[in-house]
């Protein structure tokens, strides 16, 4: 017997989504222990520069994933807007071809990851201390960018045909595999940071094997079936039109991090795990943006799907307003309890004073982050892409890297660097304002691949 979904276009509104983005949210805790675990055993078992050479490489791993997961934002849509609509047929034509692209993309993915590996992180400015761990652990982990790629796919139709448990059940299971990986390739066998990366490798190829074998038993929805894997040009199309401006935003905002980076890497190992530190606490400060957001744009396309637009917008000033609430009060804990949050992972007094001041320089302006990301997905799951990536490019990348590059020539402090993040939050968030504010979002053809 087929599992039934949750269908998004009935009942209270904000109890749907808490309902949804409650799953989402714990499997965001579980995708953070992945990273986060390799930091805290490179950093207590191999030292200060083996948790740099980690930290180095994490705004990287994104840009190289960022683009497809974004491309997949378009499946994800299409999929809730043919579900809402009840389109079995096209729910299945979308799932299909999705799959082949993910498979198509993610051997590209890895094998361009691992040829320029070197060449990418020496565009970084990793210091030459460093860099040879690097360029271990980065070129490990690209090889393992197909089961990454997989993994979101699966994700993400699950997500979109309102199942968000079988993600959590898997990141659980794959979670703790990678933490007893990691603890005995690096703790037991000493393999350093390769042996970390080859245990995240491994974790994310665990959750993409269950997930596909559960799409494909029969329990759910929508079956995968092998001789169906035949990409339909029409829903590559629509994939295509929706999901490339998504795709070209990750982008857009893993490049201005590299750009972050690259300044940060400037000031030397110390700055470089301490911020490396920083960056894994924000990482679960953003997990209840990331899992309400999420919620939005499945909730916008099903509803939408169905002709549902007023719904659809009541459904978008609650979840904003529910996103940005928690975001800040994340980031007033983040501020009160930072120099406990970055020991964690060094105990190390300069890399704790970097990691504490790029902490209280951000994380009071969190509520912007959850507005500029809660107005981003609001569109998308519209199926309107190309205002969010007009503005992440213009916000998030050129203007952030104006404001970095003139500042940092005149001001030579990294707490320059720091506040780079609130102002362009700042701005990005008025902007979507705006653009929310003219309510031409609910117009669902962009949904048919008319707008």
């Amino acid at each position: 017997m087929k599992e039934k979904k949750l269908l998004m276009t009935e009942g209270t509104i904000w109890k749907i989504l808490v309902r949804f983005a409650t799953p989402l949210f714990f499997g965001g805790l579980f995708q953070q222990l992945y990273n986060t675990v390799d930091s805290w055993v490179v950093g207590k078992f191999c030292g200060d520069n083996a948790l740099a050479a980690v930290s180095s490489s994490g705004s990287l791993c994104f840009l190289l994933i960022g683009f497809f997961q974004g491309v997949f934002v378009g499946a994800s849509v299409l999929i809730s807007s043919r579900y809402g609509a009840q389109d079995e047929e096209g729910v299945e034509k979308a799932v299909h071809t999705t799959v082949v692209f993910a498979f198509a993309m993610g051997a590209l993915l890895s094998v361009l990851g691992v040829i320029f590996t070197p060449t990418i992180l020496g565009w970084m400015d990793v210091p030459p201390s460093v860099m040879p761990e690097s360029v271990l652990y980065f070129r490990i982990y690209c090889a393992g960018l197909l089961a990454l790629v997989l993994y979101n796919t699966t994700n993400g139709i699950f997500q979109a045909l309102g199942d968000s448990r079988h993600p959590l059940y898997y990141l659980i299971i794959s979670s703790v595999a990678n933490v007893v990986l990691d603890l005995y390739f690096v703790a037991v066998l000493d393999w350093g940071v390769g042996g970390a990366a080859l245990a995240t490798v491994l974790g994310q190829l665990l959750s993409a094997v269950l997930g596909f074998i559960h799409l494909m038993s029969g329990r759910f929805v929508v079956r995968i079936r092998l001789r169906k894997l035949i990409p339909d040009a029409e829903v590559f199309k629509q994939v295509v039109h929706i999901g490339f401006p998504s795709g070209v935003q990750n982008s857009v905002i893993s490049i201005a991090n590299l750009v972050v980076q690259s300044n940060i890497n400037a000031f030397g190992d110390n700055a470089m795990a301490g911020c490396g530190s920083y960056s894994k606490v924000e990482g679960f400060v953003f997990l209840p943006i990331m899992s309400l957001t999420m919620a939005l744009t499945t909730f916008i396309g099903q509803n939408l799907g169905a002709g549902l637009s007023e719904r659809a917008r009541r459904g978008a000033r609650i979840g904003t307003i529910m996103t940005v609430t928690l975001s800040e009060l994340f980031g007033v804990a983040m501020f009160l309890f930072a120099p406990q949050l970055v020991s964690i992972f060094s105990k190390t007094p300069e890399v704790i004073a970097y990691g504490v001041q790029q902490m209280r320089v951000e994380s009071l302006f969190c509520f912007l982050l959850g507005f500029s990301h809660a107005g981003a997905s609001i569109l998308r799951g519209a199926g309107r892409s190309m205002p969010p990536m007009t503005i992440m490019l213009a916000v998030w990348c050129l203007f952030r890297i104006l404001y970095i590059t003139v500042m940092v020539h005149f001001i030579p402090d990294i707490t320059v660097i720091f506040t780079a993040y609130p102002v362009t939050w700042c701005i990005s968030s008025i902007l979507f304002y705006i653009v929310l504010k003219k309510g031409n979002w609910s117009n669902s053809d962009a949904l048919c691949g008319n707008g």
